[in-house]
């Protein structure tokens, strides 16, 4: 006799319910760090089309920023901590390499026993989420999915830098996506591109600052642990040039294909949400796709700056923050960067 295994009832399709938002409970002006990099407000706002950026204190965690995050969505939602049936966080930038922080959030709103996960993505990380979340709700494994992209990325800027860390912020952006009768998700467009790794990457791995605090230890010699030259803390730098070409001419074709897969044009657009990396290049790929004036651009750049893996949903929290008719419209959202990586899809807003 062959026995049959039960599968789980799949659902019709999926959509973002609800969106929140936390941002770095500091505000840091271009003043205040053009310095270390010898440069000016004239030239950061000309370059980035950044004016501020929002910064977490010591005191406020990057478990902080998720869980204010997170508890608005659920909030907005109508459900509850135990309505939640998965927890995805996509972040570079925890403190931990275990347990996860996805974990640690699942407690904090309730939502234990619920699985968490983290996803090393970097900035197309939410978007890698949100792909994985629309494949658990219209499986049927689950519910509702909370997905949250956050970063404390001011933890790993070396001030001197003039290659990332002068843009770089802190935040958290988190949605909960829901089963639905109709599409609120398309098909996601992802992949990676390995060869270039070392575009946007860390100086040096922890495993360097093991090896000098071994050194240190067996010889008496601590200078290199002590000396602020040595820079022995990993922090972000990037190849800027290859980067925007990179994001510029790659990342409009990924776009283009996110809307061919979900059978829609720019013109069916209510905005249009890319990664918040720089905003010559959010211009270049608007200009790029057509992207027409009817479409509400995302620049939470601006006064946010570049928050990585949070970038895109605190770009939707502001959109629909200032304009809230544009709820129940589509966007079209992508994300881009370390890895290098990308991801998008268009979404019906919540």
């Amino acid at each position: 006799m062959t026995t049959t295994l039960k599968q789980y009832e799949p659902a019709a399709g999926s959509r973002i319910l609800s969106v929140g938002a936390a941002r770095g409970n500091l505000v840091v002006t271009n003043e205040d760090i053009a310095g270390p990099i010898d440069s000016s407000d004239e030239w950061i706002q000309k370059r980035t089309g950044i004016v501020t950026r929002r910064r977490a204190d010591r005191d406020q965690s990057l478990l902080d920023l998720t869980t204010q995050a997170a508890q608005e969505a659920i909030e907005k939602a109508g459900l509850t901590g135990a309505d939640i049936d998965a927890v995805i966080v996509s972040t570079v930038t925890s403190p931990y390499a275990t347990p996860s922080a996805a974990a640690a959030l699942a407690h904090n709103i309730g939502a234990t026993p619920a699985p968490a996960f983290d996803i090393s993505a970097a900035c197309a990380g939410y978007c890698y989420g949100v792909a994985q979340a629309d494949a658990l709700v219209r499986s049927g494994m689950a519910e509702n999915v909370l997905v949250v992209g956050a970063e404390k990325l001011s933890d790993f800027i070396d001030e001197t830098d003039r290659s990332i860390s002068f843009i770089l912020g802190d935040g958290a952006g988190a949605v909960v996506v829901g089963a639905s009768e109709d599409a609120g998700i398309s098909p996601s467009v992802w992949g990676s591109d390995g060869e270039r790794w070392e575009t946007v990457s860390m100086t040096r791995s922890l495993l360097d600052l093991r090896d000098a605090a071994e050194t240190a230890r067996r010889t008496g010699d601590t200078s290199a642990l002590t000396d602020p030259e040595s820079k022995l803390w990993p922090t972000l730098h990037q190849d800027g040039p290859s980067v925007f070409r990179w994001a510029v001419w790659s990342m409009a074709k990924v776009a283009q294909e996110a809307l061919d897969k979900a059978g829609v044009r720019a013109e069916d657009l209510a905005a249009f949400l890319p990664h918040q990396a720089n905003e010559r290049i959010i211009d270049e790929l608007a200009k790029q796709l057509k992207m027409p004036d009817t479409v509400t651009i995302g620049r939470d750049i601006k006064e946010t700056g570049n928050t990585s893996a949070a970038s895109v949903p605190l770009a939707m929290h502001r959109v629909l923050q200032e304009d809230p008719s544009l709820s129940g419209g589509l966007a079209l959202q992508i994300g881009f960067g370390a890895g290098l990586v990308y991801g998008a899809q268009v979404v019906r807003l919540p």
